[in-house]
């Protein structure tokens, strides 16, 4: 039964008081007279908000400016030393765990390696606990300071009252693995902690419009390319991001077999493991027992030497090939979604961008109607291999702006409905 929603005196001072931390936060060091018409509160209000972030700890004076004919105005900021956030990228060559001061100054970091093809959820999540705890004491950070940790992870992510998010990982071969129950209360932080997992595409997105190329961008769609692709469209009516499994669309009817298991997928000539695969079957000689991401710079310096040298045929073929493949990629998602900006990242992003991303913004160009393609711009990320990190730190950060600088409380169990647990029993025939 639809029931009326109500808004309290609790969710209005809760707004005010994340009104007024988003400002300082983004926008930086403001006075209590500027902040009034930038969030719409009156003075009254701003005077007692600001009074409490002063007294909590999560605002503080930072000097003052002069006024027109007045006494100085005092300049407020958020305290970075506040608390603390984690970000961990869960990627197809490695998992990333960084530590955090609350304006996302990074403090500590942790890396460890994966082998291809081996993405067992129990390894993952070792490497996750002993990166939390081995980032804790490189920065000195008491567990109980955290804000939260959040998560980036290939797949798709379901929200399970029961078990909390379950990742439905098809590539790296995982199909409802319950991560968030796995990892609660594991790395030395108390089972309270908040942890927010969700696609990595869609975190790297959400540092890129935070702090990156997507800023002031009505509309954009980043893309994560690396061993895979994956993106993630950001608009005014989703705000927060919606992930999409771009990567696998089918670009050929009956073509090269995916990793995901299905024939034709873009994924399966631009991901970095199909372009490598593509090089090797074309009679290119990829440098054994390095690992992906040197393999995919010894192909992109054949395909484009930085010395002068004539490229090597066979790999700027396939290069030419896979910016082809990319640019119509794109042009799918400038028909169907009409973005303003494009923002291509991920390690192998950043790699092949510099030297083909002209040659992906012509195809996109060629494969698109018209009038979408003149509205749309394709660049680069700004936020270097670290922009899932920092958008994954950026998952708890949101939820504690948001809350007006409330800690979120500790999750509990949920409860089954009277009439469920009276039925439990019964047979049906």
């Amino acid at each position: 039964m639809p029931q009326r929603t109500r808004r309290t005196v609790h969710d209005l001072r809760r707004d005010s008081r994340s009104a007024v931390l988003q400002r300082l936060y983004f926008e930086g060091r403001m006075s209590r007279q500027e902040l009034g018409p930038v969030t719409g509160l009156s003075s009254g209000s701003i005077s007692n908000v600001v009074a409490e972030l002063v007294a909590e700890g999560l605002v503080e004076e930072a000097g003052s400016v002069e006024s027109h004919g007045g006494r100085p105005r005092t300049l407020l900021q958020v305290r970075s030393g506040r608390g603390h956030l984690i970000g961990i990228d869960v990627g197809e060559t490695r998992v990333r765990i960084e530590a955090f001061d609350f304006t996302l100054r990074e403090l500590a970091r942790a890396e460890r390696p994966l082998v291809a093809n081996q993405y067992d959820a129990d390894v993952i999540v070792d490497h996750i606990r002993s990166g939390v705890e081995e980032v804790l004491a490189g920065a000195g950070l008491p567990p109980g300071d955290l804000l939260g940790i959040g998560t980036g992870v290939p797949g798709v992510i379901e929200r399970d009252p029961r078990r909390g998010a379950v990742v439905h990982g098809q590539t790296i071969g995982w199909d409802a693995v319950p991560l968030e129950a796995l990892l609660r209360g594991s790395g030395g932080v108390p089972d309270s902690t908040p942890w927010f997992i969700d696609n990595g595409a869609k975190t790297l997105g959400q540092a890129e419009m935070w702090f990156g190329a997507g800023r002031g961008a009505r509309s954009a769609v980043a893309i994560l390319f690396g061993s895979g692709v994956g993106a993630c469209l950001f608009a005014e009516d989703s705000a927060q991001g919606q992930a999409l499994e771009w990567g696998h669309l089918t670009v050929q009817v009956g073509g090269r077999r995916c990793r995901c298991g299905s024939p034709g997928c873009l994924e399966a000539y631009a991901g970095a493991e199909a372009v490598l695969q593509r090089w090797q079957e074309a009679g290119g000689r990829p440098p054994e027992g390095v690992d992906e991401e040197t393999r995919l710079t010894a192909l992109l310096t054949s395909a484009d030497p930085p010395d002068g040298r004539e490229p090597d045929p066979t790999a700027l073929r396939v290069v030419k090939e896979t910016a082809e493949y990319l640019g119509a990629g794109l042009a799918g998602l400038i028909n169907l979604l009409q973005p303003e900006r494009i923002l291509v990242g991920g390690w192998a992003g950043l790699q092949f961008g510099p030297r083909f991303l002209d040659d992906v913004r012509r195809h996109a160009v060629a494969y698109s109607l018209s009038h979408p393609a003149a509205g749309v711009t394709v660049e680069l990320g700004r936020l270097g291999p670290e922009a899932v990190t920092v958008g994954a730190a950026t998952l708890p950060l949101a939820d504690f702006l948001g809350r007006g600088g409330r800690v979120t409380a500790p999750a509990q169990r949920a409860t089954p409905p009277a009439w469920r647990t009276a039925l439990a029993d019964r047979v049906l025939g």
